[in-house]
C-alpha cells in the first residue's frame, strides 16, 4: 500500500506541475500579443498572430478545454478513476517484472548445490534468489525428509499463496475499468436532463441550445470511454503477465521433482 500511495501522490504532483506550468503558459501567450500592438500597431499582424494561436492549440489546452466544458463536477470523478486505475496499473506491472526469473538458471544452480552441498546449498541459493518461483522452490526442499508426496504437495500449496499475490489488486483496476464508463455516462443523463431543462425554461427549440447541451453531456461519456479503454488495456497485460508467471511456476516445479528424484534426495 506504501507503494501506492507513493505512486498516487507522484502522480498528483506531476498533474499539478502539468497545470501550473500550462496556465503559466498561457498567461504568457496571452500577454505577448499585447507587447506586440504596443510595439507594433497593426492590426493585421495582431490578427495573424491571435489567429496562429488559436490553430496552434496544444494538448494539454484541448485535454483543459474538454474538462471545463464537461463540468469539473463530472469529470473529476472520471479523472480520479483514472489516477487510481493507473497507479495500481504501474504498481502491479512493476511488481510482475520484478518478479520474472530465469528458472533455467536458477534449476541448474540448484542441481550443482545439490551435487555439492545436498539440500542445505540448494536452500541457500533459493533464499538468496528473488521471484514466486524460488519461494516455491524454497517450501518443496524445506520437506524433502518427509517424502516426494508432502513436497508435492507444499510445492501445490504455496502455489496457490504465489498465484493469489500475483493477482493481487486486479479487482481494483477491474472496478476502475467499470466505474470509468458508468460515471461518464451519469454525466450524460445528468446533463442531458439540464439541457432539457433549459429548452423547457427558454421555451424554445433552437438548434444552439440543444446542440450546446448534447455537447457538454457527451463530453463525460467520451472521458468515461476513454479510461476504460485505458484500463482494460493494462488489465489484459497483466492477466497475460500472471499467466506466463504461473506457467512458468508449474513447469519450474514439475522440473524441481524430477531433479530431487534424480539426485536421489525424496523417494
Amino acid at each position: 500500500m506504501k507503494k501506492l500511495f507513493a505512486t498516487i501522490a507522484l502522480v498528483g504532483v506531476l498533474a499539478s506541475s502539468s497545470l501550473f506550468a500550462q496556465d503559466s503558459q498561457d498567461s504568457t501567450v496571452t500577454d505577448q500579443p499585447a507587447m506586440e500592438a504596443d510595439v507594433q500597431p497593426q492590426e493585421t499582424a495582431s490578427a495573424d498572430a491571435d489567429m496562429a494561436i488559436d490553430d496552434e492549440q496544444s494538448f494539454h489546452e484541448v485535454v483543459k478545454d474538454l474538462y471545463i466544458n464537461g463540468g469539473p463536477t463530472f469529470m473529476t470523478p472520471i479523472l480520479i478513476v483514472l489516477i487510481l486505475g493507473l497507479s495500481i496499473s504501474i504498481e502491479r506491472i512493476i511488481t510482475l517484472n520484478l518478479a520474472t526469473s530465469n528458472t533455467k538458471k536458477l534449476l541448474a544452480q540448484i542441481e550443482d548445490a545439490l551435487s555439492k552441498g545436498g539440500v542445505n546449498a540448494a536452500l541457500d541459493v533459493t533464499r538468496d534468489t528473488r521471484g514466486p518461483v524460488a519461494s516455491i522452490f524454497t517450501q518443496g526442499l524445506m520437506r524433502y525428509h518427509e517424502g516426494i508426496d508432502m513436497v508435492e504437495k507444499s510445492i501445490v500449496s504455496y502455489g496457490g499463496v504465489e498465484m493469489g499475490r500475483l493477482e493481487r489488486g486486479l479487482i481494483w483496476i477491474s472496478l476502475c475499468i467499470s466505474l470509468g464508463p458508468m460515471l461518464g455516462f451519469f454525466g450524460t443523463v445528468i446533463g442531458m436532463v439540464v439541457a432539457f431543462d433549459t429548452i423547457e425554461k427558454a421555451g424554445d427549440i433552437s438548434p444552439s441550445i440543444v446542440a450546446g447541451g448534447m455537447k457538454v453531456a457527451l463530453i463525460t461519456t467520451v472521458g468515461g470511454l476513454i479510461v476504460g479503454m485505458i484500463l482494460q488495456v493494462l488489465y489484459n497485460y497483466l492477466i497475460s503477465k500472471i499467466d506466463s508467471l504461473v506457467n512458468n511456476m508449474e513447469d519450474a516445479s514439475i522440473s524441481l521433482v524430477d531433479l530431487l528424484v534424480r539426485h536421489k534426495i525424496v523417494k
